[in-house]
């Protein structure tokens, strides 16, 4: 039979299930638009920025079970979208990129989009792949799609040439999609290695990332086994309830919460699962790791890199701590009093750091304690919540405890701002009966606070708090400290609202903690009426996060003592005389 190569593809794309695609036609992919058009089960997304379409992409693979995809021309769309590619990338976020390609056919040079982006994209994606004629469209499409999701998952791109989509091709057959099972061989002996370190600590501890949120209940039952509190990376902050009694937050270093710093203090084992042990979620390696370092990944390349392990595990994080349970399910050493010792150090550090936020309600700003506190109380458990790269980051990780995983998200290796806006709409497309917030800093808000236009165009609720202050604000805390100055990053004077009066989202500003609960309550509203919100908050980012105070004293520990002595006094010099 004959085929054009778009139909191809959007048959491939309708076979992997796939619901959304989102990107911006062009002269090399309108063939594939065309049929997209023409698709029953998959939705084109016209965004207003490539970059915003990587990120939307990747919102959807972090809160659903499909893969999120972008159709783009190749070049400018190509660089504008590597933002939420090498986001995806560093993060091990699958996402499948559908690119045009410039014709091969008519032996012209200097065409339009006419780039290697093969090259351009070496060292940021798995797998690229370029289509050579109709026959094996479909096939490499299913071949692109396993890569993506198989192993440590990460993007991959497949760039069709614009005369394949264009014209018709011979095909033998039209397949349909066979997912294949991503077998991986676990060590047993190590599996007995590691249960054996875990029963011969007093006070063994576990650390949760990315890479364990499919396994949340095995990691549930080895803490209660354990007797062991649980920390989390950034990104991994909601793979285990933080309404449970041995969760502790992120990390459990300098940089982590007094709860993490206490739970940990003893530890003499540690469990980490699915994690990288990165500078983020380490507070710049600030995290002191036992030396009996139990390390689970599906990637063994993330062994031994930044802490030794004892016995390092290669392995899907479900199926591995469940060979775990299976050893320890003989034996039980869990003690009463452990237990409730271990839940109370962990309850009441808790306790007193929320404190530490709400000294008093203020009527001229809003303090985070209270806007987290009532952000909480006014969303399900199963509500997701979208942040961006900054200061609001670290506060809402801090103080916005996620009851169920894969509902937080956030830039974490790739760190790159402007990520909320569009990943929320991504999450809220993919997840449309659960409510979806994002939190963003005015400067991430600024590069891609637009795309809620897409928002109000597709009909997508999702309510946006902007953090409100007038600077970038986690890098000009960090200049402030030891610099006593901020170069660059006092932002220019802008009208928030104007943006939702250009976008058609709504707008409520909020201005003090005794508005808080009826913002919020009425922000909940209008978004329930399919209109995305924008709401403005007047934050109050006085108050350092732990992360922030852990991360200078971490990296200040670590000068040799003459550079030591030279930033600290260039510090109290420019704090007395200004």
């Amino acid at each position: 039979m004959k085929k054009t190569g778009a139909s191809l593809v959007v048959y491939a794309l309708e076979q992997l299930g796939i619901k959304h695609t989102f990107g911006i036609p062009g002269v090399h992919n309108t063939e594939i638009y065309d049929q997209l058009n023409k698709s029953e089960s998959i939705d084109p997304i016209l965004v207003t920025h490539e970059g915003a379409a990587s990120f939307m992409a990747d919102g959807v693979s972090r809160t659903s079970e499909s893969v999120g995809t972008l159709v783009i021309v190749p070049a400018a769309g190509l660089t504008h979208a590597m933002s939420g590619i090498g986001e995806a990338f560093l993060d091990g976020i699958p996402m499948l990129v559908i690119s045009g390609g410039v014709r091969r056919d008519t032996g012209k040079s200097y065409q339009l989009h006419q780039i290697d982006q093969g090259k351009i994209l070496d060292g940021l994606i798995k797998k690229y792949y370029l289509i050579e004629n109709h026959a094996s469209i479909i096939s490499t499409i299913y071949r692109a799609y396993d890569t993506a999701i198989s192993g440590e998952p990460g993007p991959v791109y497949v760039e069709i040439p614009a005369e394949i989509q264009m014209f018709q091709g011979k095909v033998q057959d039209m397949p349909v999609y066979e997912r294949k099972v991503d077998s991986h061989h676990i060590d047993y002996q190590l599996i007995q290695k590691a249960t054996s370190l875990l029963m011969g600590a007093k006070s063994p501890g576990i650390y949760v990332g990315w890479g364990a949120k499919d396994a949340t209940e095995e990691i549930r039952i080895l803490s209660e086994k354990l007797v062991a509190p649980v920390a989390t990376t950034m990104q991994g902050v909601s793979v285990f309830p933080a309404n449970h009694p041995n969760h502790v937050g992120v990390g459990f270093g300098n940089s982590s919460v007094p709860a993490g710093r206490k739970a940990f203090e003893k530890c003499d084992c540690l469990l980490a699962v699915g994690v990288r042990f990165g500078e983020i979620a380490t507070g710049s390696f600030g995290m002191d790791v036992p030396e009996n370092l139990i390390h689970i990944d599906i990637n063994r390349k993330v062994f031994d890199k930044n802490y030794p392990t004892k016995v390092a595990i290669e392995g899907d994080a479900k199926n591995t701590c469940q060979l775990l349970i299976e050893n320890l399910n003989g034996r039980n050493w869990e003690s009463t009093k452990i237990k409730e010792d271990l839940h109370k150090t962990i309850s009441r550090n808790k306790e007193k750091y929320f404190h530490e936020w709400k000294k008093h309600r203020k009527n001229d700003i809003v303090s985070p304690g209270y806007f987290f506190e009532s952000l909480r109380s006014a969303l399900p458990d199963d509500a997701i919540m979208v942040v961006d790269d900054g200061k609001h980051t670290f506060l809402s990780a801090e103080l916005f405890p996620i009851h169920k995983s894969k509902h937080f998200i956030s830039p974490t290796d790739f760190n790159c701002m402007g990520y909320c806006v569009p990943a929320a709409i991504g999450a809220k497309l993919s997840n449309p009966n659960n409510i979806v917030v994002g939190i963003a800093g005015d400067g991430a808000f600024l590069m891609t606070g637009m795309e809620l236009l897409t928002a109000s165009t597709y009909k997508v609720g999702v309510v946006i708090f902007v953090f409100n202050d007038g600077e970038l604000g986690q890098i000009s805390q960090f200049q402030k400290i030891p610099l006593n100055r901020k170069t660059c990053t006092v932002l220019g004077k802008v009208r928030i609202e104007g943006f939702a009066t250009a976008t058609g989202a709504r707008y409520l500003p909020l201005n003090n903690d005794f508005e808080i609960d009826a913002v919020i309550a009425k922000a909940l509203e209008y978004s329930a009426e399919d209109t995305p919100v924008i709401v403005d908050v007047k934050i109050d980012y006085s108050k350092r996060t732990m992360l922030t105070k852990g991360v200078v004293k971490t990296n200040l520990s670590r000068f040799e003592m003459a550079e030591k002595i030279r930033f600290i006094g260039r510090a109290i010099r420019r704090h007395i005389t200004g």
